[in-house]
Order: structure tokens, then sequence, then C-alpha cells
């Protein structure tokens, strides 16, 4: 499944609810619960973080599954669609379908996406890549730690500040602003001291990450001893959609890896490029440690960590043009997890 929180044109914020995008639209999973939850209300919304914590009903992943479902086989016969002149592949919703009065399945043109996890529980990132340790530290003229190979370390970033698809990024107070291509899990159980060889079970799915940086900001920081904080605080992008474990099958490894291209075009140029399956430490081994002494909740989120080659400080300023700047428009793009795109403005 490909799970995406979305509102409708002149709806608010607040109004925001869980969806699952199919090739021609996106089902409202709380207009279409009905036909699942013989007890729904009507005015009952649902989101994804609800949808991950689960209810005493039977609200879940799984019963999202069972609404897609259920929405499928009310629609009967073929849908009237709309295909775009330049991208003739691509076929959008020509109206919403409705069943009794409810409109269950949108045109994609008619919803707007946001993050998929408006407001995280928490936000973790790792540090999983070597290539990126490598080259960075050894920019500064040093070594990767011997306690790197040992620990997945991870510092908390700000789950207050997320942008989703689209969405524009203000500029801060940086001269040096750089993009980092990472995917980030979303934990989708509770658990505590989880042994690295149950830990995948704890994932409820995947998505794109981008952790913006302030290079200048970040290099001061981190010379007090500690991890980064304003030079990360402002923003971190996330989306366009959650998609489960059962989607990425023909790309697993045997090793708990998932092999999955990443690419990082700005302005449409391509910059990075990278493979999900080279990280060093192993997603089982981040959810482990991460939950030492800890307890996950459904709904938290663990980054990756920029991938090898990954973000313009190891590519360096020089070779790619300089640092980002407003109206520069920042794609990543990932085997199975879509495209986040974000354009930078004035703040």
């Amino acid at each position: 499944m490909k799970l995406v929180t979305f509102r409708r044109s002149g709806e608010a914020l607040h109004e925001a609810r869980a969806g699952l995008l199919l090739p021609f639209g996106v089902i409202d999973l709380s207009a279409a619960a009905p036909l699942v939850f013989e007890d729904w209300s009507g005015d009952e919304r649902i989101d994804l973080l609800r949808l991950l914590e689960g209810d005493e009903r039977g609200l879940s992943l799984d019963s999202a599954a069972e609404i897609a479902n259920a929405v499928i086989e009310q629609i009967g016969g073929p849908l009237d669609v709309v295909r775009d002149e330049l991208a003739p592949d691509e076929a959008d919703l020509a109206g919403s379908l409705s069943i009794g009065g409810q409109e269950l399945l949108l045109p994609r043109s008619e919803v707007r996406l946001l993050a998929p996890l408006p407001r995280p529980r928490s936000l973790r990132d790792f540090f999983a890549f070597e290539q990126h340790v490598a080259t960075t530290r050894g920019q500064q003229g040093r070594s990767v730690p011997e306690a790197w190979y040992r620990y997945p370390v991870f510092f908390f970033l700000n789950h207050q500040a997320i942008y989703g698809p689209d969405e524009a990024i203000p500029m801060p107070q940086t001269e040096q602003l750089d993009y980092e291509l990472e995917v980030a899990c979303v934990i989708g159980r509770e658990g505590r001291n989880i042994a690295p060889d149950e830990a995948l079970d704890y994932i409820a799915g995947f998505m794109i990450m981008n952790d913006w940086s302030a290079r200048d900001i970040q290099r001061e920081e981190m010379r007090v001893g500690l991890g980064p904080a304003k030079g990360k605080d402002f923003a971190t992008s996330l989306g366009p959609w959650l998609v489960t474990l059962d989607e990425l099958e023909e790309f697993a490894e045997a090793d708990g890896r998932w092999r999955l291209e990443m690419v990082a075009r700005v302005n449409g140029r391509e910059l990075s490029r990278g493979n999900l399956g080279d990280m060093y430490h192993s997603w089982a081994a981040m959810i482990a440690y991460a939950s030492r002494d800890a307890t996950l909740y459904p709904g938290d989120v663990l980054g990756s960590g920029t991938v090898g080659g990954g973000c313009i400080l190891e590519l360096t300023p020089e070779a790619v043009g300089g640092w980002l700047a407003p109206d520069d428009v920042v794609e990543l793009e990932v085997t199975g997890l879509g495209t986040l795109r974000n354009r930078i403005v004035y703040g």
C-alpha cells in the first residue's frame, strides 16, 4: 500500500486525513470506513497515526487494506478517467466516486498531499552509510571513529518542523543550505529492547526523507562537542507517501536491506546517486539500538542518514555550482518510494 495524508481544496489543515493512493485516485479511508466497520460514525476521522496505533475495533494498517478492497469491489466496472497529454500513461479520475452520499474515491488532482506523518511522535536520524561518514570526516582530515562501526549512532531532529511534498521550504538564516538524500522508516508497533532478528517486524513502511542542513551553523555548533541543533532545527521533508513492505519485496535482500536506487536533482540537474542497500548499519541494527532501554512507539520515524554522495557537503559546492538558494527546486527520487519535491523560498 501507498498511504498518504491529504486534504482537499478549501479544507483546513486540521481536517487532513489518511488515504490510500491508487494509480488513478485517492481512497478517503475515513469516508470509506463504513464499508468495513458497521458502527462507524460519519464524522470520525482517520489519520495515519491512528492507523498505526490501532484501536479496540480493529482499526489498523490491515483494516486500511480491507477498506481499500471494499472500495474497489464497489467500483464494479470501468471508471471515467482523464489522461494527461504530456504523460499519456498517467490517468486521473474525471470526478469523485460517491457511494451512499459519501465521496470515497477522489481524483488525485483534487487533493493536496501533506507529509505522511505531519507530526511524528519522534524523529531520529542515523549515520548509516560509511561513504558519507568517511568523506565528510576526510574533508576535515579525520578518519572514521572505530566506535562508529560498533554503534549505529543517531541524533534527534525537530519533529515539529515537518514539510511535505511540493511544500515550500523557507530559507533559513544560513549561507550554506544543503539537502540530504535519505530514506526513513516508520515504526508500526510499540517495542523496547527489540532483538535485531525481530526488528523488521516493527517497520510499518518506508518514505523519502530530506534532512535539510545549514552547514555553516552546523559546523560551528558541532565544534562544541554536541550534535547539530539550529543547523538542522528548521525543516525536515518527508513523503510523498508511506510505502508498506509488501510493495518492496522485489528489492529486498536476504540481509535485511533493500536495493533502492536513490537520486537527488537540483533544478532538474542530477547531483547525487546512490543505493539504500549500501548501508553499513542495517535497519534491524538501527531499530534494536534505538529501542535499547527506550520504548519505540507507532509513529516514531528513523532516518537512514545520508547515502554516499547524497549532499552538497560531500560533493563540495565548488563541484556542483554552490549551495542551495531561494527558488531552487530539490527533487529526491527513490525506487518504489516516489519523488519528494520542494522549492526553497525567501523566509
